[in-house]
């Protein structure tokens, strides 16, 4: 058998900016609400003596002509090491064959754009269309990721942010405004919900920062943080209290989202219900919807694929 290509971060940064990653995304949910995701359960390792996890994924797409094997890694500490909290690669495989296709040494880029990604799709059916200020809770790449593929389907002008450590919430601010946006560094989470049109909550934090009575009608939430066992960003109430909760896999998000502390909370529709039409997303702009993104494998797959065939593309 020939030697497969590897792929380097540079090379799969040129090719999937954010528009490219929102646009696989979108389709890749789509093609979940229609039934053409098949999905395994997610492997997690913890590494608590490091404060370090393993998130294994995968999945087979109907129609994606590779199988992405994605191996991500966050370990929270690194960055007072100076490095990066999270990394990872995948392997992809031909679908028709099984044959190995390509191994993209992406450092966890791939998963970090993708993750940016679908809370955009999320957004994109649940948020108002006019809004005004995003409210970030973190102050890490997803704070980043979030923003840059959020501006793919939705205009503001103001970024209201908190993060428990206050020199990278300084310095997240400091980029946000480079970029653009007036940022304000908020005194603490409630400051951020009073202010936030749509907030997005993106830490590892194991209790909960947002409180129910926050919430503020019409707000929407994206809540990507609780993505394995032990992790919970919103409190109970938060879900009790929303017109509409959407989930990204019904089994991952009752096993390790959000919705495992409100058992008694049925969530309105699986993202990709919604993105195939097969049911609606907000209906009115007074209601509080929540998103609960646990990260699915077939993200994973739709997004290494995409960026293997243009990588392909480009070089030809």
């Amino acid at each position: 058998m020939p030697s497969i290509p590897i792929v380097d971060e540079p090379a799969l940064r040129s090719v999937i900016t954010p528009a490219v990653a929102v646009a696989a995304i979108r389709s890749a949910f789509r093609a979940d609400g229609e039934g053409r995701a098949h999905v395994p359960p997610v492997i997690n390792l913890d590494i608590r003596g490091a404060r370090g996890e393993f998130h294994i994924k995968t999945a087979h797409v109907e129609g994606v002509p590779h199988i992405a094997v994605k191996i991500a890694s966050g370990f929270y500490d690194n960055p007072s090491k100076g490095l990066p909290s999270g990394s990872g690669l995948m392997a992809l495989f031909d679908a028709a064959t099984g044959l190995p296709a390509a191994l993209l040494l992406d450092n966890g880029y791939l998963t970090d754009i993708r993750t940016g990604a679908a809370g955009a799709v999320a957004a994109d059916v649940l948020a108002r269309r006019e809004i005004r200020t995003v409210g970030v809770i973190g102050s890490g790449l997803q704070a980043r990721y979030q923003i840059q593929c959020l501006r793919v389907v939705r205009e503001f002008t103001r970024i209201v942010a908190w993060s428990p450590t206050r020199t990278r919430l300084a310095a997240y601010c400091a980029e946000v405004a480079n970029a653009g946006y007036e940022a304000i560094a908020a005194g603490s989470v409630e400051e951020v919900c009073a202010a936030a049109d749509i907030l997005i909550t993106a830490t590892p934090a194991r209790e909960p920062l947002v409180r129910a009575g926050w919430l503020r009608r019409g707000m929407h939430v994206t809540a990507l943080g609780s993505d394995s066992p032990g992790k919970r960003e919103l409190e109970p109430g938060c879900l009790r209290r929303a017109d509409l909760v959407v989930v990204d896999r019904h089994s991952q998000c009752r096993s390790f989202g959000e919705l495992a502390q409100a058992p008694d909370v049925a969530p309105h529709a699986q993202l990709g219900e919604i993105v195939a039409g097969r049911t609606h997303g907000r209906t009115s702009d007074d209601e509080i919807t929540i998103a609960d993104l646990t990260g699915v494998g077939f993200q994973d797959t739709a997004i290494a694929s995409e960026a293997l065939t243009l990588c392909t593309t480009t070089r030809h």
